[in-house]
């Protein structure tokens, strides 16, 4: 046996040969979050080819096993992979979505890729393929391989794989953070090492794959640096551990502890070390400088001091000065861990004497600011923790630090939007769906206390939601409205779609469920009585369409510029290239088997559907700008390829029958498999629990004080309101069924309505437990039962994409349930009311029962 330290470039190039997986082995079974994590590496690496320093650095990324195979000849080497398929497969397929990226730009780069990393170029059949994966995944990897385009997604982890790599690297065109496609090449081909381990005939192969892959409990990296400090401490190691370490220790949690580490390695100048390698990193230092006893020690007492800073992050209550501490509450809402560096050096700075606190809130506002005009602009928020841990290396240091730091956060390529691009995004961008939840409720809240009442509201003790004053559900005197301003062609409902999620139509109130979607005059009478200034205003108008909601929506953008601090003049603006860059990541991510229209696209942007039609025709290598349609399912009549190459000799029906759409007998696009504005934003909203309404979390059913209402019966209080008798008797019993089972029942707080969750795991937590669907009472529309397949693909077993698919095909056995395999990644919606057939309640609690099963045996798979 051969063990040696390798390349993925210096393994697969070079020579004819190939790497045969054994059909006896798993198949294909990477994840998202193995694959989020393998491409954050895949990006760090290509940074570092940018600076002198990183260029010796590479990143371990495991273990690759071979013997000889049984075809092997002299000619053709073949290798069976005993160990390391995984990785194998997934760099094969990030290298053919890199091919594919620059097929049409650099056709000579694409063919290189192909001969060098992918295929045997004078072999045929399955001998064409470098990397010869199981015979269940072979069809898939081979078309990726070969770029078929005929070769229809069965739902397979290859498939999968290759998709998130062709979005991520249309995401890698972000003006906000750009990088190199040919430097991310690199980073694959040289910048990740593997250990091969090459066994000869006669080897025990199996027992170094077991000896491999034998872990038992890991450490954290806490853990690990706290022992090796200590082991460095043979003379002072007890008075530092009872004066320092364990008040530290005694604060904050382990994971706070690690976190706080981190920060002090990145106020250090080591900006790019990643939480992970945080004991390596810090252990390397010291090493290098062969700290003494004493420099131990000082580091040690350095945490401590920085530990107390570190707490008035996680607990702003600790800071006593008044304005500092609001301003920290607020960035403890926003949930701005991101920001920590940049706070540390704050407070760092203060202890020193460099500024005092009003300076300290004032910087602070700039973060807030930075983060808020960001969120209300939809920038991408993929490169704020590059630009924070930057912050303590690239702080100006001929100003004062305040002024240092509202320079370099408006310093270009930062993308702070500037006053004419708040106002202009306030008027037009869907705010409703970008932000979590609680963040669009901060910007709201903030906006009411602009107003500086004389008896301003407790918001810590009133339980505001966010509401839509032209409601999401429009009845027919709000579309009656709407047709008195539509022009252009465009009609009361492409207005209500671009208009409904703005600004300018959103408030806070603690009567949501009574507002729902009822008539403007209706709402009128319930706002007049509202303690928030905001309201009392929105009363006073007579009328609510278009033209109040543009008003409104400049009052606002008044008020926000006057409270978040604009960056400095001189910064370059490209919002309307990322508003643009948005379309293109949000088409890249379309699952397969579904399509959108030029209407659903544009509300999504908050731009019209003209203007999204004329920059998909005439834009070049827009991925999937094929699969936008009419509203009607239909191929738009000024449909034209880009360039020649994108066409391939088929027309768009053929290529979206490839991808999975299906027709009606009319010829249309199914419009099961249309996603909707709202789809297409949870798109790119990840697998977080910010749940569809926002403000609530999973309770059980009772209140604290007796005698008022439960939430449970609250729950079906409304939804008695819109469906029949049968439907709540048979929701009752889905209920009792669900908790036979060991199963618990959470509600919604605080939503429009309140919602039912079915719950496994312990009671209270959901976050650390999991649930099938949310149930809806309608609000007019009749209930739902929403099934959470995007936040399952996060928690275990079902970050099996297989397990889930299973759910969706027991799912559509239902009579009336037809949810596209391409809905698989979202969170489709089931009619309660279909639960009155017998029939179907039988198949859904069989369903259910399914699913708590394979959650009981998820730690025995």
């Amino acid at each position: 046996m051969q063990a040696k330290e390798t390349l993925f470039a210096d393994l697969v190039q070079g020579r004819t040969q190939q790497f045969q997986v054994p059909l006896h082995q798993r198949t294909y079974s990477w994840t998202e979050k193995h694959l989020k994590q393998l491409w954050s590496d895949i990006l760090e690496q290509a940074e570092l080819l940018e600076s002198a320093e990183g260029k010796a650095s590479t990143h371990f990324l495991g273990s690759v096993v071979l013997a000889p195979s049984p075809q092997n000849d002299a000619t053709f080497p073949r290798w069976l992979v005993v160990d390391g398929q995984q990785r194998l497969t997934t760099l094969s397929l990030a290298l053919a979505a890199i091919r594919d990226h620059v097929a049409d730009t650099k056709p000579n780069d694409a063919q290189r890729i192909d001969e060098q990393y992918l295929i045997n170029k004078w072999n045929s059949g399955n001998d064409y393929l470098r990397l010869l994966p199981t015979q269940a995944d072979r069809p898939q990897f081979a078309a990726r391989i070969r770029g078929s385009l005929t070769v229809q997604d069965t739902g397979s982890g290859v498939a999968t794989a290759y998709a998130f790599f062709r979005k991520k690297l249309v995401e890698a065109d972000d003006p906000a953070a750009p990088q190199d496609v040919f430097r991310i090449e690199q980073a694959i081909t040289s910048r990740l090492t593997l250990v091969a381990v090459t066994a000869e005939h006669g080897d025990n192969v199996h027992r170094i794959f077991e000896s491999l892959n034998n872990t038992g409990l890991r450490l954290s990296q806490a853990d690990l640096l706290r022992n090796y400090l200590f082991m460095r401490l043979p003379t002072r190691g007890e008075h530092v551990y009872e004066t320092y370490w364990l008040p530290l220790q005694d604060s904050l949690s382990n994971d706070e502890l690690e976190q706080l580490m981190w920060l002090q390695l990145v106020l250090d100048g080591d900006d790019r070390v990643r939480r992970q390698d945080l004991y390596a990193a810090q252990q390397k230092r010291f090493e290098e400088r062969r700290t003494s006893e004493a420099e131990i020690e000082a580091y040690i007492r350095e945490l401590h001091r920085r530990g107390a800073h570190f707490r008035r992050l996680l607990h702003p209550e600790e800071e006593p000065d008044p304005a500092v501490r609001a301003a920290l509450r607020r960035l403890d809402a926003w949930q701005a861990a991101v920001t920590y560096p940049a706070l540390m050096l704050l407070f760092d700075r203060r202890e020193r004497g460099e500024l005092d606190s009003a300076k300290t809130a004032r910087a602070l506002a700039y973060i807030e600011s930075f983060l808020v005009r960001r969120m209300i602009c939809r920038v991408p928020t993929n490169n704020l923790n590059r630009i924070f841990q930057a912050v303590p290396g690239q702080l100006p240091l001929d100003v004062p630090v305040t002024e240092g730091l509202h320079r370099l956060l408006s310093s270009e390529n930062r993308f702070w939007p500037d006053d004419a691009e708040l106002r202009e995004k306030i008027r037009t961008a869907p705010f409703y769906q970008y932000g979590r939840w609680q963040q669009r409720k901060l910007v709201l809240q903030r906006l009411e206390e602009s107003h500086g009442h004389p008896e301003p509201v407790d918001f810590a003790a009133a339980q505001l939601t966010v509401e839509h004053i032209m409601p999401q559900s429009p009845g027919e005197e709000w579309l009656r409205t709407l047709g008195e301003e539509t022009d252009e062609g465009e009609s009361a409902e492409e207005l209500h779609a671009r208009f409904q999620h703005t600004l300018g139509n959103l408030t806070l109130t603690t009567v949501n469920a009574e507002l729902s979607n009822h008539p403007f005059e209706r709402k009128q009478n319930l706002l007049r009585g509202s303690n928030l200034e905001m309201n009392r205003r929105i009363a006073a108008t007579e009328r609510w369409g278009v033209r109040e909601i543009l008003a409104r929506a400049d009052e606002l953008a008044d008020r926000a510029i006057a409270l978040w601090p604009a960056p400095l003049r001189g910064v370059g603006r490209a919002e309307r290239n990322r508003d643009w860059q948005l379309a293109h990541q949000v088409l890249a991510a379309l699952p397969p088997g579904t399509w959108t229209s030029y209407g659903d696209l544009a509300a999504f942007l908050g731009s019209g559907a003209q203007a999204v039609g004329n920059h998909l025709a005439n834009t070049p290598g827009v991925v999937n700008a094929y699969r936008v349609l009419t509203s009607e399912g239909k191929v738009s009549d000024g449909f034209r390829w880009a360039t020649p190459q994108e066409a391939g000799g088929d027309d768009v029906r053929a290529r979206l029958a490839a991808d999975g759409v299906r027709f009606t007998a009319a010829g249309a696009a199914d419009p099961a498999q249309r996603l909707t504005a709202e789809e297409l934003a949870s798109l790119l909203a990840g697998t977080d629990d910010d749940r569809a309404d926002g403000e609530d979390t999973a309770q059980d059913g009772t209140t604290e004080t007796p005698g008022e209402e439960t939430l449970a019966e609250r729950f079906f209080r409304q939804l008695a309101a819109d469906d029949s008798p049968e439907t709540v008797e048979a929701v009752r019993a889905l209920f009792a069924h669900w908790e036979a089972l060991g199963g618990w029942i959470g509600h919604g707080t605080g939503h429009v309505t309140t919602s039912a969750y079915l719950m496994l795991g312990k009671a209270g937590s959901p976050g650390r437990g999991l649930w099938p669907m949310t149930l809806y009472p309608g609000a007019g529309r009749g209930g739902t039962a929403e099934v959470v397949f995007q936040y399952m693909a996060a928690r275990e077993p079902f970050t099996d994409r297989a397990l889930r698919a299973e759910l969706l095909t027991r799912l559509n056995a239902l009579d009336g349930v037809d949810i596209p395999e391409g809905k698989l990644e979202l969170r489709p919606n089931i009619r309660l009311s279909l639960l009155e057939k017998e029939r179907n309640r039988e198949l859904l609690t069989e369903t259910l029962t399914w699913f708590r099963d394979r959650w009981e045996s998820r730690g025995s798979s």
